[in-house]
């Protein structure tokens, strides 16, 4: 019934803990999950994971805020995503939140690194037909110009994506959905002070719209500040029906719907 479109499952959080997660996630009714991948040396675990279930798939990608770790050439993403299971590229994109305080007083100009990193993302997406999946934190407008630099109109040899755990504006929104992206809401849409979020996801197309949890983290409403796992995506997904005066059960099938169509090869 429900997808759960973004977890990262692989992270210490959960070890050994696998029999339990998916024992709640089938108790709540949650059929799916995309398992994330944020660097190179996580890989073959999260593809492992994803290979030994038939419910759960992979991306593999190199997130923006991961330092000290292997840099990934189109040709290292174009390999791995050749693997089983594996059906997006990512997490990739920007991120320039709190530069000063996490950065050690660097600047946005600094972060050419995450700039040339994204590039290599969209490029492979582009030269595998798979889709990126985005991070962007504080950093739409360099989010949006590089895709469009790089050719993501939604058209020719796009390869199209997802912005995930979305909590940017409407207006980047709506440039997201121009450039032809599906955009996912996480359990932030549940928190109180969330309403310019909630505003957000009333007006996203229907057939546009993801939902994930981003375990471990952001747990919904009545969860939050406890560790989040798959099972609580329909938290989400009762936020959105509760939005738009609709049941419960058409969010469930829309998301589930459009996971499928953005996410080649998910059907089980």
């Amino acid at each position: 019934m429900f997808t759960d479109s973004h977890c990262h499952l692989t992270f210490p959080e959960f070890a050994d803990q696998m029999p339990q997660i998916r024992a709640a996630m089938a108790a709540a009714q949650v059929d799916r999950a995309l398992c994330i991948c944020t660097t190179l040396e996580e890989f073959a675990d999260v593809q492992a994971l994803a290979s030994g279930y038939d419910n759960f798939w992979a991306s593999v990608g190199v997130h923006p805020d991961n330092e000290d770790i292997a840099e990934p050439t189109v040709e290292d993403l174009v390999r791995r995503s050749a693997l089983p299971k594996v059906v997006a590229i990512g997490e990739t994109g920007l991120d320039y939140y709190q530069m000063e305080e996490r950065k050690g007083g660097r600047s946005i100009g600094d972060l050419e690194w995450q700039r040339d990193r994204f590039r290599v993302h969209i490029r492979a997406a582009q030269q595998t037909q798979k889709p990126l999946v985005i991070h962007t934190r504080e950093a739409s407008a360099d989010t949006l110009a590089i895709l469009k630099e790089e050719g993501e109109d939604g058209t020719g040899r796009a390869a199209g994506g997802v912005f995930h755990c979305f909590t940017e504006t409407a207006e980047v929104a709506r440039a997201a959905l121009d450039l032809g992206f599906y955009i996912s809401f996480s359990g932030i849409l549940t928190f109180k002070k969330a309403q310019d979020l909630r505003d957000v996801a009333a007006f996203v197309p229907m057939d546009r719209m993801l939902i994930e949890t981003d375990s471990p983290y952001l747990a919904p409403v009545p969860y939050r500040g406890k560790t989040n796992n798959p099972s609580y995506v329909p938290y989400v997904a009762q936020q959105i029906a509760q939005l738009r005066n609709l049941p419960l059960e058409t969010i469930a099938k829309a998301t589930s719907d459009n996971f499928e169509t953005l996410f080649s090869g998910v059907k089980t």
